[in-house]
């Protein structure tokens, strides 16, 4: 007979090997535009980690080179495509060179993103409001639409599409104007592709990320108003890139299997502070 102690450990073990093959991506591939810096980046190599096998995009090919080197060279696969996502020839040969490299694409994710700098409505011009909202919605809605169609075509039974957003779809805040508005917008696109798309089997959901400390965003978190900024995060620190590793593999694995239409917000309580 069995001690408890070892019935313990046995069970441990078990659940363990279960949780882990939850949010295993073995088998799978997933692919991610803006892949060459940012959120992009470390998002490949946290997928790749999770047994994934990756076609990484972006405008400039030179840049995720490197990325797509140690990726294949730690045992994983990796490929990248040039691509420029507000342009539809660049995206309908980013997917098909994705589907004739690996035959099927599990994962979509719309990473690819830019801001219009720190102005407001009244200061933009049309030229800033088309690159924008182009790049952040537009071309989520064109990449998603062709995964969409080339699922349906080739009777795939699931597909998986997750949006990146941003707390600036909920969070008011001045001088983000049209990046937040294009933010919004895209939550309420994810909601209404997970409607219309889950009769073909395909999920649509989005992670929302909060103050996460990048390249670009430290010159405005760490500069004259960080200590303003701090204090109004809960958790009283920003969020590291690791801090959305989780969220970022469920919602890339089977883990979320029955979500559809939602928007994991990773912010250490920002949307729950008082304004």
């Amino acid at each position: 007979m069995l001690s408890r102690v070892t019935v313990y450990l046995f069970s441990k073990l078990l659940l363990s090997g279960v949780y882990v093959e939850l949010f295993s991506l073995q088998g799978k591939t997933v692919a991610i535009t803006g892949a060459s810096s940012g959120f992009g980046h470390h998002f490949a190599g946290v997928l790749a980690n999770a047994g994934a096998s990756l076609i990484l995009g972006a405008r400039r090919l030179d840049k995720i080179q490197d990325r797509v080197r140690d990726i294949n060279g730690s045992g994983s696969r990796a490929l990248g495509v040039a691509l420029d996502v507000r342009d539809p020839d660049s995206c309908e040969s980013f997917l098909s060179t994705a589907q004739k490299e690996y035959g099927n694409i599990d994962v979509l994710i719309n990473n690819a993103g830019v801001e219009a700098g720190a102005k407001t409505y009244a200061m933009i011009d049309e030229e800033d409001w088309d690159y924008v909202f182009d790049t952040n919605l537009k071309s989520v809605w064109r990449l998603s639409k062709m995964y969409t169609q080339m699922k349906v075509t080739a009777e795939k039974k699931e597909g998986n599409i997750v949006n990146i957003a941003s707390i600036t779809a909920y969070r008011t805040i001045k001088g983000q104007f049209p990046y937040a508005v294009s933010k919004a917008a895209l939550v309420k696109a994810t909601e209404i592709m997970a409607l219309e798309s889950a009769k073909f089997g395909i999920r649509v959901n989005a992670l929302a990320p909060g103050y996460i400390l990048t390249d670009v965003s430290r010159l405005l978190l760490e500069g004259e108003r960080s200590d303003t900024f701090v204090k109004g995060i809960p958790m009283r620190r920003y969020g590291q890139f690791d801090d959305l590793n989780g969220p970022l593999l469920m919602l890339c694995s089977d883990a979320s299997k029955y979500m559809t239409g939602s928007t994991v917000v990773v912010d250490g309580g920002h949307l729950c502070a008082e304004l």
